[in-house]
C-alpha cells in the first residue's frame, strides 16, 4: 500500500487537532503539512496550538511550520484532511478542490452540494461515484467529500437497518449532545454545569436534512433522497464525549413482533466489513439488551470511538420502534469518520 502524505486544514482547533492524533502511526497516512489562520502560520505548531488532546503533542508534530492555508503552501500532498471552521471553508476548500487538491471535510458547507458526496461508508459507500461528476477540475484531480452532522452518523448507522429491512415513514428524536461538540473553549461552564441547555442553533435542521441524503439512492449520477420527515431536538449535557439520541420510529412495513426489528438490527452487515480499512470497527453497530446500556462514560470509546451502539430497543406507543443510540462525537462524528472517509476512497481509487 502507497504511503500517502497528507494535510490537515485548521490544524490548530478541536476537530484538527483530532485529526493529528488519530493519523499518528497511521499505516496509510502521513502528516506533511499542516495549516490554520494567519495569526497561527509561521509558527512551530507547538507554539502555535493550544493542545486540548489527552495525548501529548506527536513528536513529529510539534515542529512542523504551520501554513497558511492555501492550495500553494499544500503544493506535493496527496489529499487534506479539513477540520476548517465553517465561516472559511467554503473558499479554502474550493480553492484547494480547483488546485487538483483532494479535500475529506469535517465542514458543513458543502453536504448540500447535489455532486459532493456526504458520506458514512458503512450506510452509503456508493455515493463516492458523485465524485466524478465533479467539476472543480477539468482533468477530475480535485474534488470535496464531506462527512455529515455528529448527531446525524448514529441516527443513520441505526435507521440502515430499519430502512432496509421495514421502510421509515417517520421520525422523531431528541440529541442529548456533549460538551466537546461545541469545541474550545465550547459551553461556559456556568451555562453548562448542572444544567441542560435545550437549543443548540443551527443544529436541528441538520439532523433533518442530511440523513434523507445519506439514505438516498444513486440513480443516473444523482442522489434521490430519501422520503420521510425527522423532527429533531438538539439540546446540549454536561457529558464530556458522547452525542446520545432517544429516537422514535414510524416504519412503512412495521414487524408483527419487536425481535424482528432487534434482529435486523444485530445481523445487519456492513458493506466495507471485508475492505481492510484500518479505522473501520469490526462491530460498527452494537445493540445492548441490557437496558442500562449504552452510556456515554462507558461506551464512548468502544472500538477505538468509532463503534455506534444501540439500546433499549422496545416497541412505541406512539409509533412503532424507539430505541437510543450513541457515538463519540468527536472521533465517530468528526474526525474519526473523515479518515474513515478517505481509507474507502483509497480502496476504490479515487486517491491513486
Amino acid at each position: 500500500m502507497k504511503n500517502y502524505s497528507v494535510g490537515v486544514l485548521g490544524a490548530t482547533g478541536a476537530v484538527g487537532q483530532k485529526f493529528i492524533r488519530l493519523l499518528q502511526n497511521h499505516p496509510w497516512f502521513t502528516i506533511k503539512a499542516l495549516g490554520a489562520s494567519g495569526r497561527s502560520a509561521g509558527k512551530a505548531y507547538k507554539d502555535a496550538a493550544n493542545w486540548i488532546e489527552s495525548t501529548p503533542i506527536p513528536a513529529e508534530i510539534a515542529d512542523i511550520i504551520v501554513k497558511d492555508c492555501t492550495a500553494a503552501e499544500f503544493a506535493g500532498i496527496d489529499f487534506v484532511f479539513s477540520g476548517l471552521d465553517s465561516s472559511v471553508a467554503t473558499e479554502i476548500e474550493g480553492e484547494f478542490a480547483k488546485a487538483g487538491i483532494p479535500v475529506i471535510s469535517n465542514a458543513k458547507n458543502y453536504r448540500t452540494h447535489p455532486n459532493v458526496p456526504l458520506l458514512v461508508p458503512e450506510v452509503n459507500p456508493d455515493h463516492i461515484d458523485l465524485i466524478k461528476t465533479q467539476t472543480f477540475t477539468e482533468d477530475g484531480s480535485g474534488w470535496i467529500v464531506t462527512n455529515p452532522n455528529c448527531v446525524v452518523i448514529p441516527l443513520v448507522m441505526s435507521l440502515r437497518p430499519l430502512f432496509d429491512n421495514f421502510g421509515v415513514k417517520s421520525v422523531i428524536l431528541t440529541s442529548l449532545q456533549a460538551i466537546s461538540g461545541a469545541g474550545y473553549p465550547g459551553v461556559p461552564s456556568l451555562d453548562i454545569l448542572g444544567n441542560v441547555i435545550p437549543f443548540i442553533g443551527g443544529e436541528e435542521p441538520k439532523i433533518a436534512d442530511e440523513p434523507l441524503k445519506l439514505l438516498g439512492k444513486l440513480k443516473d449520477n444523482t442522489v434521490e433522497f430519501a422520503d420521510f420527515p425527522i423532527q429533531a431536538t438538539a439540546t446540549r449535557v454536561p457529558v464530556l464525549n458522547g452525542h446520545f439520541l432517544s429516537v422514535t420510529v414510524e416504519l412503512e412495513n412495521p414487524p408483527a413482533d419487536i425481535n424482528d426489528a432487534i434482529n435486523a438490527m444485530k445481523t445487519w452487515k456492513s458493506p466495507i466489513s471485508d475492505l481492510g480499512l484500518p479505522s473501520a470497527p469490526a462491530y460498527p453497530l452494537s445493540i445492548y439488551d441490557d437496558p442500562r446500556y449504552p452510556q456515554p462514560r462507558l461506551h464512548a470509546d468502544s472500538e477505538n470511538g468509532m463503534q455506534t451502539a444501540v439500546g433499549r430497543v422496545r416497541p412505541s406507543n406512539v409509533f412503532d420502534i424507539s430505541y437510543v443510540a450513541m457515538a463519540h462525537n468527536t472521533i465517530r462524528g468528526a474526525a474519526g469518520g473523515a479518515i474513515l472517509n478517505a481509507e474507502l476512497l483509497v480502496k476504490k481509487g479515487y486517491l491513486n
